[in-house]
Formats: structure tokens, C-alpha cells, sequence
């Protein structure tokens, strides 16, 4: 089955890896993101694996610019089908040390954004009375982690919306409402990030790909399911958190300095949260090694180890 796809946060990380996915599959696409000139590359990549494919440049915390993407979609293609919105930013510090500014804007961003898209693609699906939202949580929707506060209380906002919204879409069968939650995740979205901390943060250990994310929101499209965990550790630290919450408390500041954030200083700055930066837009963040690279050099090496062998005995 076809569908019509929108997706905002579509330039980089698990919603450009979700654009792939849906492309992959000839569904319709409505891509959506700050940056114009990366938003064009995600366009052509669609394109280029057989998907009809509209970009809309939107800035989601502009008033009536959800609205507007929304009826962009609807002028192309006819209707919405499903809306995965992965559009997110990160600020580390402590939270006495980042700018009021910057923590609202993140707060704005993961929080109240996916609110305005809940509402405007939610207006649309019961109309219609089918459809699908997508949100992408965080296992830091159940869970706290230090120097992350804006980000951590946008996500467990992000939680209790969407169980409140699953709670009401009973009312209207045909919507469906899910939550996709990763743990760790090899985006670039921690490079990304505003800092205020002085050190470069990172995803922990396990660390998932952004493809397997994308997997699960297509999933959602065929299988829709209220919530969905990705990250092997998940349930574990779900488990720590709320069942040994001292023991949790005493070991998670240690934890996150220690496997959370690098060893290379940073001056402070904004990061993405106020603009964009086409530069370091990408599906993956190169926390993880490339396996078709590390199969190639692997491959590579045996040649020569080969050759040097046959010289040797030759």
C-alpha cells in the first residue's frame, strides 16, 4: 500500500534515515526541515530510489508554519496518510549554567513543536478518520540524565502528550498514535548540540543506528503500536531508575561524565538550536564505525597479505 509520508526533521539523523526507509518502500513523500540546501540533497535521494517526493522548507516553532506544510501536502498529494516528526535539538550544561534562552528554545523545539504537529496532523486524521503520527521520544522520557535538563524535560513532556493523546484517539478508530523511543543513537545530533559544559557530549554505549530507528517507524505504519523501545539497555536502565532509584542516582552523574561526553573541550555555543548547520547534517553521526568500510579494508589487507604471501613463496 501506498502512503503519503511527511516528515519533519528530515536533514539529518533518524529522520533523514526515515525519509530512506519510506522512499525505499515508493511511498509519497513530504520532507520538512530549516535547512533548504541539505533538504533539496534528502529530496533527490528519495527521488533517486523511485519516490515522489516534495520538500517544504519549515521552520516548525514559526506560528502557522505546521499549518502551511500541512496544506502543502494536501495541494500535492491529495491527503496524509502518516507524520513522523523526529525534528530535535540538544543542549549539555548544567542547568543553572545554560542561557534561559537556549533551554526554552530546546523545550520550544522538542516539546511544544511536536504539540503544534500533534494538532494540525491529528485535525486532518480524524477528519479523514485514519492515519498515523509517529513521535520520536527518548528513553530519557523515562528516565533523567544530568547536563541534559532542557532536553530530558522536553522528552517526558513528549511522553505524557502522546500517552494523553493515545488515551483520546480510542474515541477515533482508524488514528493511531505512536511513540518510538531509542536509547543511544549514532546521529549527529551530539555533535550538533549547544554546550555550555566544556566538553564534547556523546551517545553512551550501546549505541543503536539511525536505519534501525527508521525501521521501527515503518513498522508503526503497518503494525501501529503505542510505544516501541530501541536500545538494548533500555529496559535495563528503565528498571534501575525506577526500582533502585537511589543506587540509579548515585551512579548516572559518573556514568554520563564518563561515557556521555568526550575528553576534547569545547568553548560555549549554541549549536543548531537557534539555526541550522547544513555542514553537519548526515544520517549518521560517526560515532559508530562503517561497516561496508571496515569489510573493505578488512578485504583489502587480506589481498595484500595474500600477495605479499606469494611473493614469498613464489
Amino acid at each position: 500500500m501506498t502512503r503519503t509520508v511527511v516528515i519533519t526533521g528530515a536533514t539529518s539523523g533518524i529522520g533523514r534515515a526515515a525519509a530512506q526507509a519510506f522512499a525505499g518502500r515508493g511511498d509519497r513523500l513530504v520532507l520538512a526541515a530549516r535547512s533548504p540546501a541539505t533538504l533539496a540533497e534528502v529530496r533527490e535521494e528519495c527521488r533517486a530510489a523511485g519516490a515522489p517526493v516534495l520538500a517544504v522548507p519549515t521552520d516548525v516553532t514559526m506560528p502557522d508554519a505546521v499549518d502551511g506544510l500541512a496544506r502543502a501536502a494536501l495541494a500535492a498529494f491529495g491527503g496524509i496518510d502518516v507524520w513522523v516528526h523526529t525534528a530535535a535539538v540538544m543542549a549539555y550544561g548544567r542547568f543553572d549554567e545554560v542561557p534561559e534562552r537556549v533551554f526554552e528554545q530546546v523545550v520550544r523545539i522538542d516539546l511544544l513543536a511536536a504539540a503544534a504537529v500533534a494538532r494540525v496532523a491529528l485535525r486532518h486524521f480524524r477528519a479523514a478518520s485514519a492515519g498515523t503520527l509517529i513521535l520520536t521520544g527518548s528513553v530519557l522520557g523515562h528516565i533523567t540524565a544530568p547536563y541534559l535538563s532542557g532536553y530530558v524535560a522536553a522528552k517526558w513532556g513528549l511522553q505524557g502528550l502522546g500517552l494523553a493523546l493515545q488515551q483520546e484517539a480510542r474515541e477515533t478508530p482508524g488514528v493511531h498514535i505512536c511513540l518510538v523511543n531509542p536509547g543511544s543513537v549514532d546521529t549527529p545530533v551530539y555533535r550538533q548540540a549547544a554546550n555550555y559544559l566544556g566538553r564534547l557530549g556523546r551517545p553512551p554505549l550501546p549505541i543503536t543506528t539511525p536505519e534501525r530507528v527508521a525501521r521501527a517507524m515503518v513498522d508503526c505504519t503497518d503494525r501501529p503500536r503505542r510505544e516501541v523501545s530501541v536500545g538494548r539497555l533500555n529496559a535495563v536502565m528503565r528498571f534501575g531508575f525506577t526500582v533502585l532509584p537511589g543506587v540509579y542516582d548515585l551512579l548516572v552523574g559518573p556514568l554520563m561524565r564518563r561515557a556521555g561526553l568526550c575528553d576534547r573541550p569545547v568553548a560555549p555555543h549554541d549549536g543548531i538550536v537557534f539555526t541550522p548547520n547544513p555542514a553537519g547534517e548526515s544520517v549518521r553521526g560517526g560515532w559508530l564505525p562503517d561497516l561496508s568500510q571496515v569489510v573493505r579494508s578488512v578485504g583489502g589487507m587480506g589481498a595484500t597479505v595474500g600477495s605479499a604471501v606469494r611473493r614469498r613463496l613464489g
